[in-house]
Parts: structure tokens; sequence; C-alpha cells
């Protein structure tokens, strides 16, 4: 039976009631003095509490996301097979999950997606579709499981060409992906607001912060250990773009977290704004330290306090140059014991940056909390990424350059542009996100600027037939708002 299988669960727990009822008949047969009762008494009591233990250990491994989803990630039998680079179809197109074997995508087992309720269900064109993937990092030399979720318009005739934005999110730890797409409900939401013309069509990936479980890697790359900061700066980039139809720019991307995830998400933004320039953040750390769980991050010696200094984000923005970056944090005034430093935080971005909160009066370090504060920074973020305006090229090599094809797909295209995502629904949440001046100001702008998105589209379309952005090659690399005075 699999390490978290509901009949190994029960299983162990009927043993476990069999060996107490045991212990309870059997006690008074064991009261003598002599070696051999203390040593039957010492067996029974070993025993049970050898079962007990089991039966909670299977019970936090199942419902903590699983932490170890099989008995070989018990037993650190991790998976070194080699990897290929691989992931354009010779045509130039994009290839399906698992079309080429070695890919930097490959399809995975449920890992308890199979176990998640309320995802969307019907046809792919109408309600989307959540994957079970392997993320193979070519340079940390990692491979990691996550969740993609795929709007309904990536399966849709007139988006075929279209990239889409990508918002990365990350679990905290000891969580993992099925956390985020049980309990924080991430699909669902997406789903949810997509629907209501709240978020723009977005792919979702759903992953865990850490690259070597059990020890928790807290997005850093460690001296002469895992490269967790390359997996998700450079790795996982990669890896999208050369399997998803997802946008090139860093402008269409962004990451989102809670907990430990969102320190990470924080990290990547100020630490690589050039890949992730918006990060959104629930209950996070503005500081990465070490514990009994992470062990030495950042090595000895100078070298190894100024690395432990740089992961300091409130340090960062008082002694290094600010990123231009958008952020948004999360934290509640009682029940959470970061929200002084959410408040220093917050104090300390300066511009370039910009900055968003969402600030509870009562609140806590749990899901009930979390999910509370993800629809609003959802939909946050889903108006700072761009919806990206280059497209895929799918004709054959031998048209790409006749003159009589150049337009192939255009109408298509411009139905895509006509019918957009940029409408958004006036229903208010019950949770604000609190915003600085300076990005309103942008956002006016960028408000003004969105009646001309179909008009640019079209233009971009036509562009991208005679540029080949996509002719495979890798890519380099709203809650209402009150006003912040």
């Amino acid at each position: 039976m699999g390490l978290t299988s509901r009949s190994l669960l029960y299983a162990v727990a009927f043993a476990a009631v069999l060996c107490v009822g045991l212990m309870v008949w059997l006690w008074p047969r064991l009261s003598g003095r002599g070696p051999l009762p203390v040593l039957g008494r010492l067996g029974a009591i070993a025993l049970t509490q050898l079962t007990l233990t089991a039966v909670l250990a299977l019970a936090v491994n199942i419902s903590m996301g699983p932490f170890y989803s099989s008995w070989n990630q018990l037993l650190g039998r991790v998976d070194k097979s080699p990897v290929n680079v691989t992931g354009f179809s010779r045509n130039g197109g994009y290839g399906t999950i698992g079309a080429t074997k070695g890919g930097l995508v490959q399809p995975a087992g449920p890992n308890g997606l199979d176990k998640v309720h309320g995802l969307p269900k019907g046809p792919e064109d109408q309600v989307g579709k959540v994957q079970s993937v392997r993320i193979v990092g070519r340079r940390s030399n990692v491979i990691n499981p996550a969740f993609v979720y795929l709007p309904p318009q990536y399966f849709q005739k007139q988006y075929e060409r279209q990239r889409f934005p990508v918002m990365v999110t990350i679990s905290g730890y000891p969580g993992g992906t099925v956390s985020l797409a049980q309990h924080l409900q991430v699909p669902q939401t997406a789903a949810k607001l997509q629907a209501e013309k709240q978020l723009q069509p977005t792919v979702i990936v759903m992953i865990s912060p850490t690259i070597a479980p059990p020890r928790d890697t807290e997005c850093v790359d460690v001296p002469d250990g895992p490269q967790a900061e390359t997996f998700f700066t450079k790795d996982l980039p990669e890896a999208l773009r050369s399997s998803y139809r997802v946008g090139r720019d860093a402008s269409a991307w962004g990451a989102l977290g809670y907990s430990s995830g969102g320190t990470c998400a924080l990290e990547l933004a100020m630490r690589a704004p050039d890949v992730y320039p918006t990060a959104a953040a629930l209950s996070p750390d503005y500081k990465i330290k070490n514990d009994p769980t992470t062990g030495n991050l950042f090595g000895s010696g100078e070298k190894g306090k100024q690395r432990r200094r740089e992961h300091d984000l409130i340090w960062r923005l008082e002694n290094m140059p600010v990123p231009r970056a958008s952020v948004l944090v999360a934290s509640s005034e009682k029940g959470e014991k970061n929200f002084g430093d959410t408040k220093k935080f917050l104090d300390a971005v300066k511009p370039p940056m910009t900055k968003a909160s969402i600030i509870l009066p009562e609140g806590s370090h749990h899901f009930t909390t979390w999910r509370r504060e993800i629809m609003p920074a959802m939909k946050w973020m889903g108006e700072q990424l761009t919806f990206p305006q280059d497209v895929v090229d799918n004709r054959k090599p031998s048209d790409r350059h006749d003159p009589s094809k150049k337009d192939s797909g255009k109408k298509d295209s411009d139905k895509k542009a006509e019918s957009g995502s940029d409408g958004r629904s006036e229903k208010k949440d019950p949770v604000s996100v609190r915003q600085d001046d300076a990005k309103r100001n942008e956002q006016a702008e960028n408000g003004r600027a969105a009646d001309g998105r179909a008009a640019d589209g079209r233009a971009a379309d036509g562009r991208a037939a005679d540029g080949r952005a996509a002719d495979g090659q890798d890519g380099d690399g709203p809650a209402e708002a009150e006003q912040e005075e």
C-alpha cells in the first residue's frame, strides 16, 4: 500500500486499537514481579505506543501535503535519472506535456491531486484543467513536483497562438502542492475570479519552496548545497517556457506565497526583479534565519554573514539599491507575530518599488486567515501582470517567409483581442488592498491604455509573424483599492 493510502492509515489504526485492547486484556497476566512479566509489560507498552505514533504520523503526513508522497521519498531514494533539455517540437511550435521523453516538464502521478475537492469539472475549454507534473531543474539538478492550472482560454481555438501570464504560487513549509490546491484553494479561486471577469486568463503554478525535502531550503542558494534560488529564478521559468504558451517578458510573471512561501515570493521579487517583478506574500517573514529545519543556509565567515544580511529584506531596503518591483504583504494587527515587521517593511519601501497591503484587525498564521486574503491578493496580482502581446507561430517553417501566408491566424487573434479579459467586476470584497499613490497613478495610466489593448494585440500579432519571437527559442532570462495617502 502507498504511503498516502487511506487503506494503510485505516489498517494501522485498526492495529493500534487492537494493541490497546490486547494490552488491557493481558495486563493482569503480566502483573508478576519476575523478569518475564516486566519484559512483557514493557513490550506491550512499546508496541501500543508504536502503533499509535504510526497512526498519528500517517495522518499528519497525509494532511500536510502530503509531506512524503511515497515510500521512496521517506527512505531518501531521490530520483537521479539523467535529463535532456528539450521543449520545442521540430516545427518550432510547442509540444504537449510528455510528448518528448526527458523534457523539462514531465507528467507525474496524482501526488494528492485526486484527493483535492472542488476542482473545476467539465470540458477543458470551458473550465480549464489542473495538471500534476514534475519540473526538471537543469542547473539546480533537481526534480520538483508541481501542479499547473491552465485556464479555459488556453484550450480555446481563438487563443491557440496566445501566450498567457504566469502566477507562481509557493506553499509554506512543510506544506506542499496539495496545501495550495486543497487548503488555500488556489485553482478554485482562480476559476471563480476568471468566470467573474475579475482575473485575466492566467497560468498558475503551485509548488513547494523546498527543493531538497525534508530540509527547508527557503529559496536560498546554499553554498555547496541545494540551489533553490537558481531553481526558481532560472530553471522554473525555463521549464515553463519550454512546455507552455506563457509570456517571455518578466512583466507577465509574478510570485505569490503564504508563510515561508510568502517570504520566498518577496525574496524573489527583490533579489531577481528581472524575473519576478511582482510578489504577494501572506504572513511572510522579512528575514531568513537558520534553524533546525534549514541547517546552515549561508555558510561561514564574512561571506556567510553578508549572505545572511542580503536575505534580510528590511536591511536590503535600507542598504542596497531598491528594485523596480511591486509587492503586496498581508498580516493581522492581532494574532500574527509578524505585524510589527510588516509595518517596518512597508515604511522602508521607497520608489521605484511600490507597495500594497492587506491588514486584518484579527487573524492567525493559518489557512482560515489566508483563505480570506487569497482572493484579493490574486486580483491585485492579476492587475499587475501584463497580458503578453506576442503570439506563438504555428505555421510550418516553409510558410514562415511566404508573404501570402504572413497573416495566417490573424482572425483568431482578433477575436481573442476583442473578447479579451480586461473587464473587471465591480463586486466588492470584505478584505481590501491598501495601495500607495505611486502605484495608483501607474494603474490609472494603465487603465487609459487598456482601451487600446485590442488594437495593440492585433499589431503584436503581425510583428510576431515577422520577428518570430516564438520560433523555438528560449526566453532570457484588485480587490477594491483603498488608497494610502
